[in-house]
């Protein structure tokens, strides 16, 4: 028996299969160069999820008679091309992934009303946090686990008793929250290892608009790196690192250009949600302006960055409502 889906339904699946997708062509390749037996055992099993998603989403687009996207097959990668990064780069890869990951599959779990499609998004989450807690237990014992600043508990408990809380937009008032330090420094980390990911597919690219999207990206990911770690540094809180040195030199490309375009878009529409969440969570208006500020300069990135997709017949068609003003004047 057919089994229609609803819209919500149809985009949080296809977006889902997209996505892994692309993670599987990328999660083949960092396998094929890892030598860490324990960076091997994280990307195994995140490659696995992939690969068990893509199938699942498989027979409710079948079981629905909808059709199956493209999404990026093995056409799209170069399991023999030179290694493009080291090790350690790969557990800071999938903190990143998975983080994105989490963001899709728990907004979908609420709009989803049918309950086998519900419970696959449950199941996506519960996985993905697994994933997340194997890669921090690895990350720390190699010293790669970025942490968040430590700062001192309160004395007591108390209450605001003056706007001076919400600051001001043209300079730094009270000290931050805990809130507010953990939004800039989790919107520091995507940043830095965004920045690392955008250089090695910049250095292979072959297409020149590609290239030079993927060049701007990277400035546009130090641009808020600096911007953000300001506000950390003017405070006496430590920052994390730069990780451009877990690049290699290569210039082979590994994957396609599509694939590679379509990735950084696809992250740099995260960092839109994060910016929103710090937004949100946010209580001085300077780090609020700053945030929105980061968020406008992706949201014009993104455009650009879908304009070239579109130009190359690059952009699969998401699944959208019938246009009827287009059926009448048929």
């Amino acid at each position: 028996m057919k089994l229609e889906l609803t819209a919500t339904e149809m985009g949080k699946l296809w977006a889902t299969y997209i996505g892994n997708t692309m993670e599987k062509c990328v999660l083949s390749y960092y396998l094929k160069h890892v030598n860490d037996p324990d960076i091997k055992v994280a990307l195994e099993y995140a490659l696995d999820l992939c690969k068990n998603y893509i199938q699942t989403i498989e027979l409710f687009f079948q079981k629905a008679d909808f059709p199956t996207p493209v999404g990026f097959t093995d056409s799209d990668v170069n399991l023999k091309a030179p290694r493009l990064f080291n090790d350690e780069f790969y557990l800071h890869y999938l903190r990143y992934s998975g983080k994105a990951g989490m963001s899709l599959y728990t907004v979908a779990i609420p709009l989803v009303t049918r309950k086998d499609i519900r419970d696959f998004f449950v199941k996506c989450v519960d996985d993905t946090m697994k994933l997340l807690s194997v890669v921090a237990v690895i990350a720390e014992s190699k010293n790669e686990l970025m942490n968040s600043p430590v700062i001192q508990p309160p004395a007591k408990v108390d209450f605001v008793h003056s706007q001076e809380f919400l600051g001001s937009f043209f300079e730094e008032s009270r000290p931050m929250q805990g809130l507010e330090i953990a939004h800039i420094f989790g919107n520091i980390n995507n940043d830095i290892t965004s920045k690392a990911l955008i250089i090695g597919f910049a250095q292979v690219a072959n297409d020149n608009k590609v290239r030079k999207f993927l060049e701007r990206g990277k400035e546009l990911n130090q641009k808020h790196i600096e911007l953000l770690t300001e506000k950390l540094s003017n405070e006496g809180l430590p920052y994390p690192t730069l990780k451009d040195y877990l690049v290699t030199s290569s210039t082979i490309s590994p994957f396609s250009d599509n694939l590679m375009l379509f990735h950084k878009v696809d992250m740099f529409n995260v960092k839109i949600r994060e910016y929103a969440n710090g937004i949100s969570l946010n209580g001085r208006k300077d780090i609020g302006a700053l945030f929105l500020k980061c968020q406008t300069d992706v949201i014009l990135y993104v455009e650009d960055g879908a304009n070239i997709m579109i130009d190359n017949g690059w952009l699969e068609q998401p699944p959208e409502a019938v246009d009827r003003d287009k059926l009448i004047k048929k």
